[in-house]
């Protein structure tokens, strides 16, 4: 399994209304980062502050200028769903994540060992 590249494919695919955030991550936004709070509109994220509808895309993500990069410009105080992704190999598959190899594909349970490892950090662990 390579390294993320920053290719942005999680992000574009799942910035509009596919993610959620907790109550808590709400409530501490609001007190700590007013300005992600902004995009919080009855309970939901990334909520147009201007038109008050559901934005189709994540407004912290960023492409870096004259290259196939993105950066996320809340990464630290990102929601879970966020921190937590990627969960499954059939999920990287079904996103086209450019983490997989031709290895990978080749031997979807130890994939998913090493990407578990990868991501111990960063979610609770997926219980099979």
């Amino acid at each position: 399994m390579k390294d993320c590249n920053q290719c942005g494919k999680c992000c574009t695919r799942y910035g509009g209304g596919d993610l959620s955030a907790s109550a808590s991550e709400i409530d501490w936004w609001e007190t700590h980062r007013p300005g992600i709070f902004n995009y919080v509109a009855g309970g939901k994220i990334w909520i147009s502050p201007v038109t008050g509808k559901q934005m189709t895309r994540c407004p912290w993500l960023r492409k870096l200028p004259k290259q196939d990069k993105y950066i996320c410009r809340i990464y630290h105080d990102r929601p879970d769903d966020c921190r937590h992704y990627p969960v499954t190999i059939d999920q990287m598959i079904r996103d086209e994540c450019e983490m997989l190899e031709v290895r990978d594909l080749a031997n979807l349970k130890h994939a998913q060992r090493t990407l578990d490892k990868l991501m111990a950090d960063s979610r609770p662990p997926v219980i099979r």
